[in-house]
């Protein structure tokens, strides 16, 4: 386990915070800083998030969060995810979520390219939406989504009562290598389409001619 996964116990989480660990448990049960479970139901926090949260300016105003929301993160491969892009993705989204007062119902990490629909977490997502348990979708920026067709997505999540929220207009180099590299595997996935079915027609002309 890499230092940014390893998880904090309630006390120690509520130490670096500077807050009492009675107020951590308030915002769990609120949803706005959810804590993970262990076997025995003890509370658990991402060392990643709670450094993200240091310095932030993140108060115990004693209010409701009206507004459920679910942070959707994702890094293109197992590299970004390894020197910690990921980790630092979800830290950054999770402290605008927390600052804005949102009842956070789950953080969704997924590795993949942005113009795959088989991502895991793009599904659960989905599953909240669909089931009204959600009422945002906050991102980094609006390529972690999708590389292309955000608009289709964002109606869509806009007709089931879901807002689209993005923390940063502007995309760093990091994304735009990403994009690159997204494009690149497209074109070799199609030429390896076409190069199968020319290879299988091949096959059966020749298939075809021996029979005669």
């Amino acid at each position: 386990m890499s230092k940014a996964d390893r998880l904090l116990s309630l006390r120690d989480a509520a130490a670096m915070l500077g807050v009492h660990p009675y107020t951590l448990r308030r915002w769990d049960d609120e949803g706005r800083l959810v804590a993970e479970r262990t076997l025995g139901n003890h509370r658990r926090y991402k060392l990643s998030v709670i450094e993200a949260l240091q310095g932030q300016g993140v108060t115990d105003d004693g209010g409701d969060a009206e507004v459920r929301a679910a942070a959707y993160c994702r890094v293109s491969s197992h590299d970004q995810k390894a020197k910690g892009d990921l980790e630092r993705q979800v830290g950054r989204v999770t402290t605008h979520c927390v600052k804005q007062g949102y009842t956070l119902v789950d953080v969704l990490e997924d590795v993949g390219s942005g113009m795959s629909e088989n991502r895991p977490r793009l599904r659960k997502l989905f599953k909240l939406i669909n089931e009204h348990k959600i009422d945002r979708v906050v991102v980094e920026h609006k390529d972690r989504l999708s590389r292309f067709g955000f608009g289709l997505l964002e109606a869509y999540f806009n007709s089931h009562g879901v807002e689209v929220e993005w923390t940063d207009e502007v995309l760093g180099k990091s994304y735009e290598e990403e994009l690159v590299e997204d494009i690149l595997s497209l074109m070799a996935s199609f030429s390896a389409r076409i190069y199968g079915k020319r290879s299988a027609e091949n096959r059966k002309r020749k298939k075809e001619s021996e029979a005669k």
